[in-house]
């Protein structure tokens, strides 16, 4: 019997996840992708398949001795944030890509919400608050 590696864990999960998340024109869908070294987000239009906007620490601006941890997670989802609220892009629907909601992933859309996205959006219950 074989066992299926992390990657093919979490691909499974991201297409569990693409089948409820879906980006429109209007609110088009944040994709975050976090390999080893650098960690990506792409705003995408899922109606027409076009990347609206782009960043990642591959970008000669971002690019520094910090690779892919946290604080530049954090400087990519600001930078996306910008890019997109210059494009006239207000609000989106997030994509974890199958990763967990902590650490890099998390800095980098909480850095992205902080910046300006879905800014007039009312945050929910969560787990935690449900107590």
């Amino acid at each position: 019997m074989s066992r299926k590696s992390r990657a093919e864990i979490r691909k499974a999960i991201h297409r569990r996840i693409r089948k409820k998340v879906h980006g429109t024109a209007e609110r088009p869908r944040l994709a975050v992708f976090r390999s080893l070294k650098h960690i990506y987000a792409q705003i995408i239009d899922d109606e027409s398949g076009r990347t609206l906007v782009a960043a990642s620490t591959l970008d000669k601006d971002l690019r520094s001795a910090t690779g892919g941890n946290i604080e530049a997670a954090k400087r990519v989802g600001k930078a996306i944030a910008e890019k997109a609220l210059a494009a006239g892009i207000t609000k989106v629907v997030f994509d974890r890509g199958g990763y967990v909601y902590h650490g890099r992933v998390k800095a980098l859309i909480e850095a992205a919400r902080e910046a300006g996205l879905n800014k007039d959006e009312v945050k929910g219950k969560g787990k935690d608050e449900e107590k």
